[in-house]
């Protein structure tokens, strides 16, 4: 009885840590995606290695639970600007960047975005044409009753996480759900230029067409 009572309590301090750490891990990286870029002239520039940089920092804090190895992060630019090509502003998911393992097969499909994603996958915010403007979001992102917008003129970093608990001991001993979700949302700081990502200097953007650890 004894025995039983001290893996309860292991397993259930080890399973809040883990939730603890998630949720840290998704605001750290909404909050830095929020300020990242260059300011060249009067706006600030979002590049595809200022992406890399802010996911890999959220690979290194996770690098103890096997973050990337068993989930999922991705992050969604919302945005709800009148780019160059519409009529008036409309509020759409421009772009998304991913890294983590699960989610490339049937079976993990729920370890994808859960609330959206930006078409084309691959080129979605690349350029400033029509053809890769995204994915229209007129109700925003997020779970019922709690669901974010973008400010008028602006934008939101949404941040998703999930992943794939393991257990010290047992599933027996927490129930059998392992999906632990966290979402994250910060608002853009500066005066960015939502017209695209820009690609200098080069580097391999983190679409979510990859899987990689």
């Amino acid at each position: 009885m004894v025995l039983a009572a001290g893996m309860y309590g292991v397993e259930t301090a080890n399973l809040a840590l883990v939730n603890l750490r998630i949720s840290q891990i998704a605001l750290n990286l909404a909050d830095d995606a929020a300020r990242v870029g260059v300011t060249p002239l009067s706006t600030e520039q979002l590049r595809e290695v200022d992406m890399n940089d802010v996911l890999q920092a959220a690979r290194y804090q996770g690098s103890s639970i096997g973050l990337t190895n068993r989930g999922r992060v991705i992050i969604s630019s919302l945005e709800n600007i009148q780019q160059s090509y519409d009529a008036a502003p409309v509020q759409r998911i421009h772009w998304q960047r991913c890294i983590g393992q699960k989610g490339s097969v049937l079976a993990d499909s729920a370890y994808n975005s859960s609330y959206g994603t930006a078409t084309p996958v691959v080129t979605a915010g690349t350029d400033s044409t029509p053809a890769n403007a995204g994915t229209l979001q007129p109700l925003g992102m997020g779970d019922p009753g709690s669901t974010v917008s973008a400010p008028p003129g602006s934008g939101v970093v949404f941040v998703e996480i999930n992943y794939n608990y393991k257990p010290l001991i047992s599933n027996y001993l927490i129930g059998t759900t392992s999906r632990i979700h966290y979402v994250a949302s910060f608002i853009v700081r500066d005066n960015r230029d939502f017209s695209h990502i820009y690609p200098s200097p080069a580097s391999v953007p983190s679409t979510c067409d990859k899987y990689n650890a």
